[in-house]
């Protein structure tokens, strides 16, 4: 039995896409470890993430990266109390390195372990920040393979509102910066262009915001980037490759300011369909400004105001600090995984 005045230590892992990570969280709360390997590098080329590397990338890095966070946060296996991975959503191969290297600490160390949805977890770093969350509160989750809206009332029991029918807001950051050959990842570059840019240079489409739906929908946005600068039929050369900074600057802006747009206003939707208090920002796209900024200023000018918590900018990405601090509230509750746990790619 675990003594009242002992913290509870969680060792998390996380391998859904291309950041092999591990963390060591005390008490859901206290960051006591942090380490992640980054494959932007070996993706880079690409445009994109390639899962066969990053499966192998993942099985080179998984333990180095677990005895440093062990060795970072000071701890022995004595001291900690369960295993957490992030079993679902992402891409299988990914994810069964993960949940292999899991199981085995579990079975070996003899510590429960405890299965943790990747995107419930991206919600769980929005609570990282020091403020005291009011309920309810309405959650949106931004990353690379997801956009959600969650009903948010506790850690376990998220209910999802909204979500998205095709590409996600990520993804299409990352194939306009393409079209407009951008760096890889396609997020921090468009921003850095879209700085200089002229956000209503160009009026790209808003999709779905007519409907009284709060699912999210960017693969006619991106479309609308192609055709622009390849015309209609698609027949024509890329425009890019003639244009100058400014007008690049602009396109980026433009496209920007088109998904932050829809974000802000399916959040807001979602908060006056919930009477929300508080809404919560996670997710890789968290850490664009231009989204930061517009939903702030759209919950100070909310009657009566509403709270914006957001995840730190360095649990925005792929993280097992936000693994680790969910779990915690599934070791309270009891909620433990088997042996025969398997990755889940949909989730």
């Amino acid at each position: 039995m675990k003594e009242n005045n002992k913290p509870i230590n969680i060792l998390g892992i996380e391998t859904s896409c291309d950041e092999t990570a591990a963390a060591v969280v005390a008490d859901g709360r206290t960051i006591k470890s942090s380490v992640v390997a980054s494959q932007t590098k070996l993706h880079e080329k690409y445009g994109g993430v390639v899962p066969e590397l990053a499966s192998r990338a993942h099985i080179e890095k998984i333990y180095p990266v677990i005895k440093e966070a062990m060795e970072q946060a000071d701890v022995a296996k004595d001291d900690i109390d369960a295993i957490a991975i992030a079993n679902q959503p992402g891409l299988t191969v990914a994810l069964v390195v993960g949940v292999t290297a899991a199981k085995t600490l579990s079975f070996t160390w003899n510590k429960p372990l405890i299965a943790i949805n990747h995107l419930h977890a991206h919600l769980q770093s929005a609570m990282l920040s020091e403020e005291q969350l009011e309920l309810p509160a309405v959650a949106l989750i931004v990353s690379g393979g997801h956009t959600c809206l969650y009903d948010y009332h506790s850690p376990l029991e998220p209910k999802l509102l909204g979500t998205t029918i095709d590409d996600a807001a990520g993804e299409a950051f990352d194939k306009v910066a393409s079209i407009l050959k951008l760096p890889y990842p396609g997020g921090p570059s468009i921003e850095k262009a879209a700085e200089k840019g002229n956000p209503d240079a160009i009026k790209f489409p808003r999709s779905m915001l007519g409907r009284d739906s709060l699912d999210f929908s960017f693969s006619g946005i991106k479309t609308a980037v192609l055709y622009y600068c390849r015309g209609q039929d698609m027949k024509g050369e890329n425009k890019v490759d003639s244009m100058n900074a400014q007008q690049i600057a602009d396109i980026a802006a433009s496209f920007q300011a088109a998904v932050v747009d829809v974000l802000v206003k399916k959040t807001k939707r979602a908060a006056k369909k919930n009477k929300a208090k508080t809404i919560l920002l996670g997710g890789g796209v968290a850490a664009n400004n231009k989204l930061r900024t517009s939903l702030q200023q759209m919950c100070d000018s909310a009657v009566p105001p509403k709270k914006l918590m957001v995840a730190p900018k360095r649990y925005c990405t792929d993280n097992a600090v936000m693994v680790a601090s969910l779990a915690y509230y599934k070791f309270r509750a009891g909620l433990f995984a088997d042996l025969t746990l398997e990755p889940n790619a949909t989730g």
